[in-house]
């Protein structure tokens, strides 16, 4: 599998992100771009489940007040999701705007 196809089906879903993990980890030669785009969409899915989670715990404290972000967090997450699977396809090392940085920062365990 080549490091475009990976760093693409690193989006898609969960499952699309452990088979390019394997994918990649077997790989004989490490590309940039396959790795660059598996921390970005592991970034997005962890970013999606913290802040979640933070809305579900604010709906509950709030009596349903703090459920008004859970849509607002599956916006902002698609989006992501979006700007990261068109870079991916163009194949380009693009970080998302404001987290794309950060992820490469903080997920340096995936190589």
């Amino acid at each position: 599998m080549d490091a475009k196809t990976i760093a693409w089906l690193s989006y898609i879903t969960l499952i699309g992100w452990i088979v390019a993990l394997v994918q990649h980890s077997n790989a004989q030669v490490k590309s940039s771009l396959a790795v660059f785009h598996l921390r970005q969409a592991f970034g997005i899915m962890v970013t999606w489940f913290a802040l979640y989670i933070v809305a579900m715990i604010l709906a509950v404290v709030t009596l349903g007040v703090g459920g008004l972000l859970i849509p607002v967090v599956a916006i902002v997450c698609f989006i992501l999701w979006i700007m990261g699977l068109i870079s991916a396809i163009n194949g380009e090392e693009k970080p998302l705007p404001v987290v794309g940085d950060l992820y490469q920062k903080w997920f340096t365990f995936i190589k």
